[in-house]
């Protein structure tokens, strides 16, 4: 009989699951389920295969790649900060492996697995919706350095870098006032995530100061996407009374809501103000340009890296949390301000 190595393809071939699922069983990872857990080992103890743990180690203590797995790729905020840490991971001599993980947790296991098997030396995440802290607990845990960033991942034991939605959101609402508006409203995003909470809480927070009843209809979330900006405004034509000015999750749902506008024949900038969250390239040259809370995402992600960066050349896991600034860049989308409130009615 001919003596061939197994390998971790073949137990994964003969257990029906991926090669990351194997991966994760060796290295005793909670994430996967009792059944397929008993299912795999006893394939690894029937087919003879041993697993190389000092080779693994070696290849991720020599590893020059770190890997980094965001939540919506589709989004463009999510593409400049992934330029941003390459500016500083390259510089430094490593390559930064990318994943789109589509808001699926189940999908940023599998990728995470995947990176793991090829050694990175570290990981900068933007969670999925859903992620737990026992999500990256087994990273941490075996020594490779995680950073998570945009979202908060409360109760992991890991670095964290976030923005700061709250006052961002205040100081865009309290522009809006400052122009005239009284009906204004918060368009986008899911409820269920700390970013949206923490935006909202800002927009909230700024109506009570300027003594502003707040109309629950006007917090209209949606998907924070292009179409979400488009469902939202949809939503809003609804109302008998609309508001005249939106605070967005995001720039990708302030591109959307000024496409709705113009599909009901209302000019953003002129008949309704937009203000967008995030500052993203396109912000500047769209039309009309728009005002947007600045979260320099492209630096954003710099500073992710560099955060990585420091915890991988001193060999060791630290927490840290970071909150960065924000400001308001003032664009055309906000239009000329509301001479008499009253006539809004």
């Amino acid at each position: 009989m001919s003596k061939i190595r197994t390998s971790i393809v073949d137990i994964a071939r003969a257990a029906g699951v991926s090669k990351s699922t194997v991966s994760l069983v060796l290295q005793g990872s909670p994430l996967v389920n009792e059944k397929t857990r008993e299912k795999v080992s006893a394939l690894i103890n029937d087919l003879g295969y041993v697993y190389n743990r000092g080779a693994a180690n070696l290849r991720q203590s020599k590893s020059k790649i770190v890997g980094i797995v965001v939540n919506d790729l589709t989004n463009s905020f999510f593409a400049e900060l992934a330029v941003g840490v390459d500016m500083v991971v390259q510089s430094a001599g490593y390559v930064q492996f990318l994943a789109h993980s589509g808001e699926s947790v189940d999908r940023q296991r599998q990728v995470i697995a995947s990176m793991r098997e090829n050694g990175i030396a570290g990981l900068i995440l933007s969670p999925a919706r859903g992620t737990e802290a026992s999500d990256v607990k087994p990273l941490a845990d075996s020594g490779i350095p995680v950073v998570v960033v945009v979202r908060n991942l409360p109760g992991a034991k890991v670095s964290t870098l976030l923005s700061d939605n709250y006052a961002g959101a205040k100081s865009a609402v309290r522009h809006l006032v400052k122009l005239g508006h009284r009906r204004i409203a918060f368009m986008g995003g899911f409820a269920d995530t700390a970013v949206s909470s923490d935006r909202v809480r800002g927009y909230r927070d700024a109506l009570t100061e300027a003594g502003i009843p707040l109309n629950q209809n006007f917090i209209i979330h949606s998907a924070p996407s292009r179409a979400g900006g488009v469902t939202a405004v949809e939503r809003m034509t609804a109302f008998t009374e609309r508001p005249t000015a939106a605070l967005c999750f995001n720039d990708a749902v302030a591109f959307g809501v000024c496409d709705g506008l113009r599909a009901n024949n209302i000019e953003p900038g002129k008949g309704f103000a937009v203000i967008g969250f995030d500052d993203v390239i396109e912000a500047k040259t769209a039309v009309p340009a728009l005002t947007t809370v600045s979260v320099d995402p492209q630096g954003m992600g710099q500073r992710a890296a560099q955060l990585l960066m420091k915890q991988i050349n001193a060999g060791q896991v630290d927490q840290e949390t970071l909150v960065t600034s924000v400001r308001l860049v003032v664009r055309q989308s906000c239009g000329a301000p509301v001479k008499q409130p009253e006539e809004l009615a």
